[in-house]
């Protein structure tokens, strides 16, 4: 009975890696799925916060292939016209914008700012670590605040408590085992006792 339950266990793994390529052959050539007929649509909508005022819309016209070309308008705070007309296709999605946007004060200040931020850390990385680079800054390492030192040492007095807790506890253990023996002279809980010492 072991035996031919080993050869089924055995039969079972040879199975098991059995090369199935065959099934995605077929007469020679590799199954791929078919993609399914083309799928185009066409949207288009109208809208406005007022009834009978139209203040945005937005038409799209896909031709089932992937390629997506449209158009949206929306009246924008200073009361003006805006449009987009997009296509996006494999190459991604590119509009093009009826009025140029202008950067506002706030926005042209972010850009200055992390312009400056970028040139400075390029020149960082072009002087290879000079002096007060970020190279030296690296190699200087975090150093920890006084919050972390605070952490760090109380984690460690805590594990340090526990682990002699918990030496003491063995200890005691082993002495309690070692003075009640059994009736018939051995030691109770020996195989415990062995794996106390090999582990402890």
């Amino acid at each position: 009975m072991k035996l031919f339950t080993k050869l089924v266990i055995a039969l079972t793994i040879v199975c098991a890696r059995a090369d199935v390529s065959h099934i995605l052959h077929q007469s020679g050539h590799e199954t791929t799925p078919q993609p399914g007929p083309p799928n185009p649509y066409v949207f288009s909508y109208q809208a406005g916060r007022a009834p009978g005022h139209v203040d945005r819309q937005h038409t799209e016209v896909s031709d089932g292939s992937g390629v997506v070309r449209g158009a949206f308008s929306y009246v924008d705070p200073k009361n003006q016209l805006r449009t987009v007309q997009y296509v996006a296709d494999e190459h991604g999605f590119h509009p093009q914008l009826s009025h140029e946007q202008e950067d506002t004060e706030a926005v042209k200040a972010a850009k200055r700012k992390h312009l400056a931020l970028y040139n400075r850390i390029a020149q960082e990385h072009a002087a290879g670590g000079a002096p007060g680079g970020l190279q030296s800054a690296y190699a200087a390492g975090p150093r920890n605040t006084e919050a972390v030192a605070y952490a760090t040492h109380k984690h460690l007095s805590e594990y340090e408590r526990i682990a002699a807790e918990h030496a003491r506890m063995r200890a005691e253990l082993e002495a309690q085992r070692l003075n009640n023996p059994q009736e018939d002279g051995q030691y109770h809980g020996e195989e415990e006792q062995q794996y106390l010492q090999q582990h402890y």
